[in-house]
This record gives structure tokens, sequence and C-alpha cells, in this order.
């Protein structure tokens, strides 16, 4: 039998970290496997599917502009990527190829990790943002019991969301935030604000308890401004690097037969490499 192949599809896909991340468990493990970049442009994504049995693959990671592309191609979708509106993980069950969304599981995991106990308390959680991060955060805050708030400058965006998901989520303007946050045990940033070469994220943290946790999706830089504010607070900071590691272990567990662990010994290496590529983090 030959050794499993995955990848990372996408147009264009070179600058994807995941190679480095699933490249470290497969020598980490003993692996015998591989995972590789694929860039394939629109026109060709249906070329791509057509000879994706005669290939062999495992299975594989969908970035943009193909998490909706992929779908038509796809003999099954999991109920993450049909609330979520996208696919980014694919792998065989039965000879059936199926279509998943592991951002969910990336975005909780991250938090369980680094702020272990977040979820208890009051149950609150407000998110900034009405994009695709902004949804895996409300699908696995959900499935934890949490009650959502979004906040977005176009409330008619978030309102879309609030009513995609029914209820325990609410819509919000930014004026809404002060008091929203008052009675809020974890605020999120899922919006790009913060993120390198995009404008900052300007917020007052003082309406927020004493024991709120506030998380940042963005990663680069690793320590934003919304970050540091927190940390200025004394409240717990959770940055975004982990949900990229987190969402990743399902489908290395597809691929390749074994549930890898999020150490530090992989956080460095990408920190590591985030911090050559992006010096101002």
């Amino acid at each position: 039998m030959s050794a499993p192949r995955a990848f990372i599809l996408g147009h264009p896909v070179a600058h994807s970290r995941s190679p480095m991340l699933h490249g470290y468990w497969l020598e980490h493990y003993g692996i015998d496997g591989s995972y590789e970049h694929v860039d394939v442009a629109p026109e060709a994504l249906a070329a791509f599917f057509a000879g994706y049995r005669d290939v062999g693959w495992a299975g594989g990671n969908v970035t943009v502009p193909h998490k909706l592309a992929v779908m038509p191609h796809l003999d099954r979708i999991d109920d993450a990527a049909s609330q979520l509106g996208a696919v980014n993980t694919l792998w065989w069950e039965d000879g059936t190829l199926v279509g998943g969304n592991t951002d969910w599981i990336g975005f909780i995991g991250n938090l369980d990790e680094l702020a272990p106990g977040w979820d208890g308390g009051a149950k609150r959680a407000v998110l900034l943002g009405a994009g695709g991060a902004t949804r895996a955060a409300i699908y696995g805050l959900l499935k934890r019991g949490m009650s959502v708030a979004l906040c977005n400058r176009t409330v008619s965006k978030a309102d879309e969301l609030a009513r995609h998901f029914g209820q325990g989520v609410t819509a919000h303007g930014f004026d809404a935030l002060p008091d929203l946050m008052a009675q809020a045990s974890l605020l999120a940033n899922t919006t790009s604000l913060g993120m390198v070469k995009q404008p900052p994220l300007e917020i007052d943290l003082s309406p927020l308890p004493a024991d709120a946790v506030v998380n940042d999706v963005v990663y680069t830089p690793l320590e934003t401004g919304l970050l540091r504010a927190a940390r200025a607070r004394d409240l717990r900071a959770v940055d975004g690097l982990g949900m990229l590691l987190h969402q990743a272990v399902e489908g290395f567990r597809h691929w390749f037969g074994r549930t890898p662990e999020v150490t530090s010994g992989l956080r460095k290496l990408l920190v590591d490499d985030i911090r050559a590529r992006t010096p101002a983090a």
C-alpha cells in the first residue's frame, strides 16, 4: 500500500503554513506520508476532481477561493460545513468523499487549551464581525451552550447570521458594545481588524468583567492591539494561532490514522515562522 498523501488546495496557496504544520506531525509520529501544496485555478477545479480518485489522495484541506466551489464535487457535506456555508477539510468514509468544516473545532480547541474553564460562569459571548470566522465561532459556541451577541458595523449582516443560526444569537451595532460587554464572559474578534496591513481594532475594554476572556482570531501579528489591551487589564488573552493548529487535528486523524497533539514544539515552529515573515509581530 502506498503512503497516504494529503494536500492544501487553493489559488494561490504557496503562502499556506499547513504543510509546515502537518509535516511536523508526520515527522513527530514517524508516519510515512506527505502533505502538499496543490495550486488549482477556479477554472481547473472540475478537472482536479475528475481525476481525484485516480491520484489516490487520502484527503486534504481547502482554502480560498474553493471553500464553496468544492461542494458540488463531493458525495456528502457534514452538518458543520452545511451550517457554515464552507468546506475546509476533505476525507473518505467507506468510499464516500466527505466535505467538512473544522474551523469551529479550532476556535473552541484554542480556547480550551489557553483559557481552561472559559465556558463556565455567565455563558455569554460577544463576537465582533459577521464573516466566515464568525460563523465558525457561533457554531462552536452554541454547541457549548453559550448565548451569542454579534456586533458588526453593518448590522444587517449580523442580523442575517442571527436569523441563520436562530435561537441564542442576537445582532447589534457597535453602539451596543459597552452594554453587551458588561454581561460577557467572552469577547472575541472574528474580523481582520488588527491584522498586519489592516486598520486597527480600537475598542474600550473597561466594561468587561474582571474574569472575562478576550480572544482574537488574528495571528499576524501574534499580539494584536486588542490582546495588549486585554493583558493591560489583567484579563485572560487568547491569540488566534491556536485556531489554526486545532482545526488541523481532525483532518490529520482522517488521513493518517493518528490523532495528533497540539504541543509547545509545534506552536514554537509556527511562532518562529510568523515572526520571521512578519517582523512587526
